[in-house]
């Protein structure tokens, strides 16, 4: 077919770019927070600054790699704008992510501030990779896959098998973790450098840019006669009603997912009181709903042909579904509750590349310049604002309700909190995230198709 012009296998090996992204990034979300808390017993409010710290440094970080990759370098001829990056900053990331697990061996209390200070400094390392691999791969999306149906069919192919990093992220690491054993993290975290570059070799060819891909970027390149500095593009960028709407739902979203994801192995351990390899059967359950609701988004797209729509109506589905949640306290309870929620999860998980490609559109049509890494750049940056939003949030609910770091045990009131934490907060993150993208978000179908043609027409 003309408008799709990348194989199958291809667009499969991307996909495993995708699968790395999940499994690495999952398993930091899951276990970073709960184990320099309740594992370490390192207090709340230090734990909390180290995030917020880190988070800061995402502000820095993340719009600045993507203004920098946007540039070519003396290998962008050979090698192109995109692969480079992702695979030196693939292969930071897995070795960066042990880090995050061997501080320091001294104590909590006395030495709270030697591992504060390494938690700062492992996570924004672990985090400088992230955006150099996500920034550069996020980026390549628009860039290599150019029409709607191209990028309906590579998201189709990528989902499922990005889907096989967030079921390894999810049950690898709680199978080997023991609870009050500091070992196995360790343990846990050996595997995952092992898994992670396997993933990545696998991602090399669809992450590889073609020929006509690199020689488009130096042709247009070449024809600037100069370029926009980091903040005007900023500016230009948070002129732009589509990508404002939707960086705003997408922080909200990603702070439902990082709470939900992040009380996970507290809600197993003081709620339920069972041990770690429980958490297998909860992200199962997550996982299956996901996988199975997946054709069904994809068919709800390509029947509607209205990405704004479906994608809204995922998100919608993702709050109600956090509802039951709040009061429940059974086992198999909560893993039917997480199943529900996956179905809604394996909506956005269809869509936000898709969105995030018609806001592309957008700004190129309206700067006359390919400049996907600085807006991949910005989507990773304020979606890191999310782990902001769910530390402060577990912060202030863990002081509130007096949760004990590092005890085995916790008060019926610091129980309640988990519940806060766990499914009241995100659903109200993600009711208000709806209605902003509904009242705000301006890119209809008949807009993000006039917008392919203009592409079309530029040349771009």
């Amino acid at each position: 077919m003309e408008n799709i012009k990348h194989s199958k296998a291809n667009m499969a090996s991307y996909g495993f770019a995708k699968a790395l992204s999940q499994f690495i990034g999952l398993a930091f979300t899951a276990f970073g927070f709960y184990y320099y808390e309740s594992e370490i017993g390192l207090n709340v409010l230090l734990v909390g600054l180290g995030y917020i710290i880190f988070a800061i440094y995402n502000a820095i970080n993340d719009p600045l790699v993507g203004y920098l990759s946007d540039r070519p370098f003396r290998f962008t001829k050979k090698w192109g704008r995109r692969f480079p990056w992702i695979m030196f900053g693939g292969a930071g990331w897995i070795v960066s992510y042990v880090l995050i697990f061997t501080p320091p061996n001294v104590d909590p209390e006395s030495g709270a501030w030697i591992l504060l200070a390494w938690l700062v400094f492992a996570s924004c390392l672990f985090d400088t990779f992230a955006s150099l691999f996500f920034v550069n791969f996020n980026s390549l999306f628009p860039d290599k896959f150019r029409t709607i149906e191209e990028r309906r069919t590579a998201n189709a192919i990528a989902t499922p098998i990005g889907l096989v990093g967030t079921a390894l992220a999810v049950t690898l690491p709680p199978y080997f973790i023991t609870f009050g054993d500091l070992r196995t993290y360790i343990i846990q975290a050996g595997v995952v450098l092992i898994i992670g570059f396997i993933i990545l070799i696998f991602a090399i060819p669809g992450c590889r840019e073609d020929q006509e891909t690199i020689d488009r970027y130096l042709t247009s390149h070449d024809d600037k006669m100069e370029r926009e500095s980091f903040f005007s593009s900023m500016k230009i960028a948070l002129k732009q009603r589509s990508f404002v709407a939707f960086i705003i739902t997408y922080v909200l979203y990603q702070s439902y997912v990082d709470c939900v994801q992040v009380s996970v192995p507290y809600v197993v351990r003081f709620i339920l009181q069972m041990p770690a390899s429980a958490i297998i059967l909860i992200s199962v359950g997550f996982l299956i709903g996901s996988v199975l609701s997946i054709p069904f988004w994809i068919k709800m797209a390509n029947k509607t042909n209205d990405n704004r729509k479906t994608i809204l109506i995922a998100f919608i589905f993702l709050a109600i579904s956090a509802a039951p949640l709040i009061f429940i306290n059974s086992y198999i309870g909560i893993v039917i509750g997480m199943t529900i929620m996956g179905i809604g999860i394996g909506g956005t998980w269809v869509m936000l590349a898709i969105v995030m490609g018609d806001v592309i559109d957008e700004s190129i049509v309206t700067t006359g310049k390919r400049e996907e890494g600085i807006y991949s750049g910005f989507q990773q940056f304020f979606g890191r604002l999310a782990i902001l939003i769910q530390a402060i949030t577990f912060v202030v609910v863990h002081t509130l309700t007096g949760f004990d770091e590092g005890a085995s045990t916790q008060s019926p009131e610091a129980v309640f909190g988990i519940h806060l934490h766990f499914a009241l907060l995100p659903m109200i993150y993600m009711l208000i995230g709806c209605i902003i993208f509904w009242k705000f978000y301006d890119l209809t179908p008949e807009k993000a198709k006039i917008n392919q043609e203009k592409l079309r027409e530029l040349g771009l």
